[in-house]
């Protein structure tokens, strides 16, 4: 996210009701139900077989307000002689958030509108929603991360061969990923790249053996691999994470990585390789890690089940949303902003991250 100090007009909006300020701090005051403006159509239409869109209606009491509707009173800059004007770099406070939207039997609910989610960023709406689309084509930035310590030794044959059909699954000519191998060290075999064969290649060079250092390894990707990740457009970034969990060899904590991850906006997805009948803290673990971060957590019930985890994530990668919008009272402090986003049909729920650090002002 990028951050602008340029001054904001007076605008009009859809305000909440003070009372829905008072159902935030507890008070269980009435809210009327706020009209929301029309949103603009998704820019990906809804998949084959998808449910048909719900009209919204506020829930009774519930916590979160409706967005405050797209607003489009950005002008255009006026035309000027390049040989006359110098280059002037412009931030924006403008945040996006990828979220994903399920029912009560699990699977994913596409073709929704804007107007059927409430959020709160900070504990305050929006100033204004920007967009609000359905993004199954964005281009993907993916690491798959692969447990290679000892503990895994037996496991990790299926690993490999379900990290390799997945990336023949996932992987479009506009995407790029690529294959790290961790247990006291992390070991990149292949950086990214489009090219099936160079990542199953990369695959197949990692061996297993060593202690595990899950949350020095999840810290160091981030921080090397997507924090530093320049692109000219949009793209998502996300953690595929194979692993039983366990740690026993970090100097980072493990909310040392969850930070990372939310600086370095990667959405995290976990896959337990601990198919013992018994769960033990690693699962916790995991599971912890991917909340935080917008992911979802699998469990397979046996090891060559792993490749039903990769598939899962592959098919949640393709049936996200888009939020833009701009903070209201945001500030480059670096601060910690919480985000509560809810859907206001009680047949559905969201899963998003639970916030993200505000970049601090240019010294």
């Amino acid at each position: 996210m990028a951050v602008v100090n340029t001054p904001e007009r007076p605008r009009l909006f859809a305000l909440l009701p003070l009372a829905a300020a008072a159902l935030f701090a507890g008070a269980s005051l009435a809210q009327k139900p706020v009209p929301a403006l029309p949103a603009p159509a998704p820019a990906d239409t809804a998949a084959p077989g998808s449910q048909t869109p719900v009209p919204a209606t506020p829930l009774s009491g519930a916590p979160a307000p409706t967005f405050t509707g797209i607003s489009s009173d950005s002008q255009a800059a006026p035309q000027s002689d390049p040989a006359t004007t110098s280059t002037i770099s412009v931030f924006t406070n403008e945040v996006d958030l990828i979220f994903t939207v399920s029912g009560k039997n699990g699977r994913f609910v596409t073709g929704l509108q804007q107007q059927g989610f409430g959020l709160l960023d900070d504990g305050r709406p929006p100033t204004r929603v920007i967009s609000f689309t359905q993004q199954t084509n964005l281009p993907l930035r993916v690491g798959v991360m692969l447990d290679t310590s000892s503990s895994i030794r037996q496991r990790f044959e299926f690993e490999q061969q379900a990290a390799t059909d997945f990336f023949l699954q996932v992987m479009h000519p506009a995407d790029r990923a690529f294959i790290e191998g961790f247990d006291v060290q992390t070991d990149i075999s292949q950086d990214f790249t489009n090219r099936i064969d160079l990542l199953d290649t990369g695959i197949r060079k990692l061996r297993p053996g060593g202690g595990t250092a899950l949350f020095d390894s999840l810290y160091k990707t981030c921080r090397d691999q997507m924090l530093t990740l320049k692109e000219r457009n949009q793209v998502r970034k996300a953690l595929v994470l194979v692993s039983d969990g366990d740690d026993d060899y970090s100097r980072a904590l493990e909310t040392d990585a969850i930070k990372m991850c939310q600086r370095a906006e990667t959405i995290v997805y976990t896959i337990s390789t601990n198919v013992g009948p018994s769960k033990d803290k690693g699962d916790d673990v995991l599971r912890q890690i991917a909340d935080a971060t917008g992911g979802q957590s699998f469990f397979p019930g046996r090891i060559d089940d792993v490749a039903v985890g990769f598939h899962n994530v592959e098919e949640e990668l393709r049936s996200q949303y888009l939020l833009r919008y701009v903070p209201a009272d945001f500030k480059q402090d670096g601060a910690f902003r919480t985000i509560y986003l809810q859907s206001l049909d009680p047949r559905y729920s969201v899963r998003a991250k639970k916030g993200y650090f505000a970049p601090r002002a240019p010294r």
